[in-house]
Parts: structure tokens; sequence; C-alpha cells
């Protein structure tokens, strides 16, 4: 972000994908949440530091804002097209058919968040895009809450996705992996996939400090994953001074260290399973994101393993392998194992903060930064950056 926004003071925000029926990302849901229940944050500061990450005529994102003054002022400023806005069933009166029709002309998506508890009319309901039903309250009451298209909200894992679809969502907000991968009872064993064994080869040798030459022979083997990685290299979130035009240059501008970063990238989106893709939109914004917080730390080093500890933090569902056996097969660096590992490490408090983030909880959110001495501020300025970043590279 280019400016500084004090409203990200006042708040804790989380986000979360949205996914159809194909695993597809359609789009990003940001949670915003005063921390004070008493604030009166300004719509229009909020949609000023949104902007940045969001542009009017840019990728969609999802508006989940639990503050009735703050939504108050959101349907009465110039909100971006590109913003879904989320309208919880308790605001919705006669009083404001005006408005909300006025919105709706103007292009703007607005989503029904829970159930009414009174039939709408056609004129209201024409209003709405779709409904946002909580995945327990659809359990508890399976009646359909209004004609809407549904979309599943508070959604946990892979099984509370295929359930949700099960259930008519067209699609669903939540993430689609929780915890660390544990192998089903009697699967077979896995190996790393043979289009991604390249990958974990160079990372090894560049790890082993190898010579150019045996480096570009490892690579030729794959010429989609060179295409790639100077796809990457040369992308606006990696703001080189000059193109990256050979894998030999890329080298020479980077040294080993910072490439292999760019390696990790790779391997962590590189899966071709389709169930993967909401993963892999997850692991790149926690290492962007974890490499955002790790700015303030003054070292370079650190900042690459912090992005490495994030984007890997998922790479055991990627790639269907529990930590401590893909460790046998991928090098990493010590405080990234013991993060993935063990828990522990200097680097485990920032992956907590992370997935605080991401499970839109102020509790865990205040618990988390507080460990880390973090104000709201910083923390939410590193989670849009990140997001805008993340946008860059896909």
């Amino acid at each position: 972000m280019t400016q500084l926004h004090s409203i990200l003071g006042t708040l804790a925000l989380g986000y979360a994908p949205m996914i159809d029926p194909q695993h597809m990302v359609l789009a990003t849901r940001l949670t915003v949440i005063p921390l004070r229940p008493d604030a009166r944050p300004d719509a229009a500061e909020l949609l000023a530091a949104l902007a940045e990450v969001w542009p009017e005529g840019g990728k969609p994102a999802v508006l989940s804002v639990l503050s009735e003054s703050l939504l108050e002022g959101l349907l009465q400023s110039e909100l971006s097209s590109n913003l879904m806005l989320e309208l919880p069933a308790f605001m919705i009166n006669d009083e404001r058919l005006p408005a909300l029709q006025a919105l709706k002309k103007r292009g703007v998506a607005l989503l029904l968040k829970g159930r009414p508890l009174n039939a709408l009319s056609p004129e209201m309901l024409g209003c709405f895009k779709q409904s946002v039903i909580d995945l327990d309250d659809d359990r508890n009451n399976p009646a359909p809450a209004t004609t809407l298209p549904k979309l599943q909200s508070a959604v946990r894992g892979a099984a509370d996705v295929e359930d949700s679809f099960k259930r008519g969502a067209v699609a669903v907000l939540g993430w689609p992996v929780e915890g660390s991968y544990e192998p089903p009872e009697g699967a077979p064993k896995t190996e790393v996939q043979a289009d991604l064994q390249v990958i974990v080869q160079l990372m090894s040798q560049l790890d082993q400090g190898e010579d150019i030459e045996k480096l570009e022979a490892t690579l030729k083997r794959d010429p989609s994953l060179a295409f790639k990685l100077l796809r990457y290299l040369n992308s606006a979130a990696f703001g080189l001074p000059v193109e990256v035009s050979s894998f030999r240059h890329a080298i020479m501008l980077l040294g080993y260290a910072r490439l292999k970063r760019w390696l990790a990238l790779l391997l962590a989106t590189a899966s071709k399973d389709h169930a993967m893709r909401p993963v892999m939109y997850g692991a790149l914004r926690r290492g962007l994101l974890m490499e955002e917080l790790a700015k303030g730390m003054g070292d370079a080093e650190a900042r690459d393993e912090m992005f490495i500890c994030g984007l890997f933090s998922q790479l055991d569902h990627m790639l269907k392998q529990p930590f401590a056996k893909l460790l046998q097969a991928i090098p990493m660096p010590e405080r990234v194992r013991q993060a993935l590992v063990e828990g522990s490490g200097p680097f485990q408090p920032y992956l907590e903060l992370v997935r605080a983030i991401e499970s839109e909880s102020v509790f865990d959110y205040r618990q988390a930064a507080e460990q880390l001495m973090l104000g709201a501020e910083e923390i939410n300025s590193c989670l849009l950056r990140a997001l805008a970043k993340a946008q860059q590279l896909e």
C-alpha cells in the first residue's frame, strides 16, 4: 500500500476465498470487524484503503462488515462495482428500498446475509444477487431462506465444502483444508508427483550450491516450468528493475538464496489437482503476508524464510504427505522446519497470527498480535499489501 490509512488501526481484518463447484476461486471475501464495539469507523476511509487492492474495474471482492454504523455509511457511499456487499437480514426494511435499488442500478452486487424474519417483497428481493447462509444454520434449518442463489459461509474443511455443494450452494465462503494433513487409514504411500520432482531437484541443487550449468540442465527437463518461473520473476509483484531473460540471468540478478524462494512458490502453486486451487490461493497469500510481517525485522534471510514458511504451511495437503515425510525429500530452512513440524521456533507466532486472520476471530487476532507486539494498523497494512501482490502474481 502506498498510503497510510489510520482506520486500519481500529479494525481486525480477515479473509477467505469464494469457491465454486469446480474449485475455482471467484473472489476474496474480506471480513471487517471493529476492535471496539462502540467504534464508528468512517466508510470513506475504509473504501480508500481497499481501493489500493480492489480498484474500480479490478478483481471482485466481497465485503462482510460486522458494524451496523459502518454498513450504514457504505450504503450511502460510492461503492466500486467490483465490490459485493453483504447486508444482514435484520437491517432490511422498506425505507431502504430506494437506496438498495440505486446501488443495484450502479452495478453493485448486494448479498443478503442470513434469513429474513418475514418474506421479502419481489422489489426488495430483486435488489439482491445471492444470499449468504452459514453452514450450521443451513444444517439446522434446511428450508430455503429465500429463492436467491445460496452462498454457504462458515465453511471449514473439505467435508464442509462438499456438503455445501450437495445442499445446493452455488459457491462457498471459507477454507477447504484445516489443520495438518493426516493420511487416511490404509492409504497407499505417496511420493512427490513426477511433474514436481524437477522443482524439488532444483531446490536441492541450490541448497548444495551446484554450478549454473547443472541447474540449467535440470530446468531444461521441464520447459513449462522455466516459462512459469520467468513469468513470476518479471511480474510487477517482484519489482525487478530489468526484465529477466533467462534462468542464468535470474541467478546472476538474484543469487541462489533469492531464487530458492521463487522455486518454493512454484512448488506451492504447481499442483494440477483442481481441488487444490483454493489451497494454492491460501498458500500464496500466507507466504506473502508472512514476508510483509517480517519486513520490520531488517533481516533479508528471515524475510525469505518467512515467505517459504507461509507458502509451505499447506504443502502437506497439496502433496498428500505429512510434513515429517516431506522434509525427507524437500530441503527447508531449520526455522521453517521448526514451525511446520514442531510448532515451535521464531516463525511460529507469525504463523499463528496468519491463521487467526484467516479464521476471522477477533479474540485470536488480538492474542496473536499481542504476542508479537504488533499493532492492528501494521498487521492490516501488511495484509492488504499481500492481497494486492497475490493478485499481481496470479
